[in-house]
């Protein structure tokens, strides 16, 4: 298809799925905002809300998905458009399993809150971790509303530094469950809390992947990290 699209109507569709696709992005941040403050803070009242987002994102995946689908049967888009669309879909899966994760740190952190035990752990890492977390997932939505290749490139790189605290944590976690056999079930919780954070920021790169492969046509999803953030992806 040439880059003058034949028609006002397929821009307008194609804006319709990315605007939708940014939406699911919006509803994501809000929940981890939202499961990071109770983590926090020991409030559970950010949580009430966390599984009804989980199951709308459900809902707005099929959508983002069918409309995709709708969209190349109807037009048979090529080269540029079609990547993008590909790669729209890959994006909308990947939200819709960071609403996942975002459940099961909701369901692990009102197990943790319940335990006295928990105040007696240090879990800086997971704060961290968190914050990490959702900076990487802003910046892969930027990305995404931007199509930036070159910030893509970025964010596949820093998960790299997300992956490090989390090895970190489980480190010192392990130690303390070892000194006190008293905290390991709330330690426990906290692990899968933290693998959770850690697959936030998995998801963010794999969003990154995904805008730099409907910019520049490269799939880099099973090269070497290092060199898959390298800057010559965003070139």
């Amino acid at each position: 298809m040439p880059d003058k699209h034949l028609s006002s109507r397929f821009d307008a569709e194609l804006n319709l799925v990315s605007t939708r696709l940014l939406e699911m992005g919006g509803l994501v941040e809000s929940q981890i905002a939202c499961v990071l403050e109770a983590l926090t803070t020991f409030d559970l009242t950010p949580l009430e809300h966390v599984g009804d987002v989980e199951r709308r994102l459900n809902l707005m995946e099929i959508e983002v998905d069918d409309e995709v689908v709708n969209i190349i049967a109807r037009w048979q888009p090529a080269a540029s458009d079609l990547r993008l669309l590909m790669a729209t879909s890959k994006c909308a899966a990947n939200l819709e399993r960071v609403g996942d994760e975002a459940r099961k740190i909701a369901k692990r952190t009102r197990r943790v809150v319940m335990d006295a035990g928990a105040w007696n752990l240090n879990i800086t890492e997971i704060k961290t971790s968190g914050e990490m977390a959702s900076h990487l997932l802003r910046g892969a939505l930027d990305a995404v509303a931007r199509m930036d290749a070159t910030a893509a490139a970025q964010i596949v790189l820093d998960d790299e530094a997300l992956d490090a605290e989390f090895r970190a944590f489980v480190v010192k976690l392990v130690t303390s469950m070892e000194e006190d056999p008293r905290t390991i079930q709330t330690g426990l919780d906290y692990l899968f809390i933290a693998k959770s954070i850690e697959r936030i920021g998995d998801h963010a790169a794999n969003i990154a992947e995904s805008v730099i492969y409907a910019v520049r046509g490269t799939d880099i999803r099973h090269e070497h990290r290092k060199q898959r953030g390298r800057g010559t992806y965003g070139n």
